[in-house]
């Protein structure tokens, strides 16, 4: 096998939450165009609806969409016997849904800590276990999780405990997932973003501001990154390229943590 052959993804079945917009988008694009059919699992079924089309009509594989709200033990279990109909299998997961709030700790209510904490971390709890159980059949599979370095750090000057917190739950949860499950041949990582551009970002570097003057200050490269800059490191932990990789955590931030 070449080392281009290693990345190959023909055949390969990937589920994507969050994957209608943003960082999901746009690392299901590098999947898809490595050969692997998607699954765009999005609360948005419109967006994830117009998403999957798009990467049908781009590479020529197929891209299926699914409402599912990743929170919900029953949205989560019907979605997975909804691949399994129409797939078969699953062979890659891509924990990407989350949410982000800047509140000060002292007047952030309980019920918006719990949010963030469902969103993104809890949805993956009950997403990598449905689909845990079909790869633990399978005996093979990979989990990838979007993280951030907001699990290694703590971001500066805006407040966001609760999301620091859930990002650093998420580091551990896929380092004690790839320790469990390695047995089964079952790959568990982490991506972790520095600053990235997205729908949900734009408008803060566009309005620019001290915010963003001290974001880029503790940036080494000087820049936000883009999201087709984490394509890369998708695919590697999606295919055969990495399969000697599990627990390990892939920082993308553009220097920040290096400092």
């Amino acid at each position: 096998m070449s080392v281009w052959d290693q990345f190959n993804l023909k055949n390969r079945i990937a589920i994507i939450t969050g994957g209608a917009t943003g960082l999901g988008k746009a690392m299901g694009q590098g999947l898809a165009e490595a050969g692997a059919n998607l699954v765009i699992a999005d609360i948005n079924y419109n967006l994830a609806k117009q998403t999957a089309n798009e990467f049908e009509m781009n590479t020529g594989n197929k891209a299926i969409a699914c409402k599912v709200d990743v929170t919900n033990i029953d949205d989560v279990e019907t979605m997975v016997q909804d691949v399994l109909n129409e797939f078969g299998h699953i062979d890659i997961l891509f924990n990407n849904a989350g949410i982000n709030e800047h509140i000060k700790f002292e007047d952030m209510p309980y019920d918006r800590w719990l949010k963030n904490m469902d969103v993104n971390i809890n949805s993956m709890v009950l997403v990598s276990q449905a689909v845990g159980k079909v790869m633990i059949q399978q005996q093979k599979g990979t989990i990838i999780n979007t993280s951030s370095m907001s699990g290694i750090i703590v971001n500066t000057p805006q407040p966001q405990a609760a999301y620091n917190t859930s990002k650093g739950a998420v580091i551990m949860f896929t380092k004690s997932l790839a320790s469990e499950w390695a047995k089964h041949g079952i790959r568990v990582n982490t991506i972790a973003p520095g600053y990235m551009k997205t729908e949900l970002t734009k408008d803060y570097f566009a309005q620019g501001g001290d915010m963003i003057d001290t974001w880029m200050k503790f940036t080494p490269l000087g820049r936000p990154g883009v999201p087709e800059e984490l394509q890369g490191a998708a695919l590697y932990l999606a295919s055969d390229a990495s399969s000697f990789v599990t627990g390990s955590v892939i920082t993308i931030d553009g220097g920040y943590t290096a400092l």
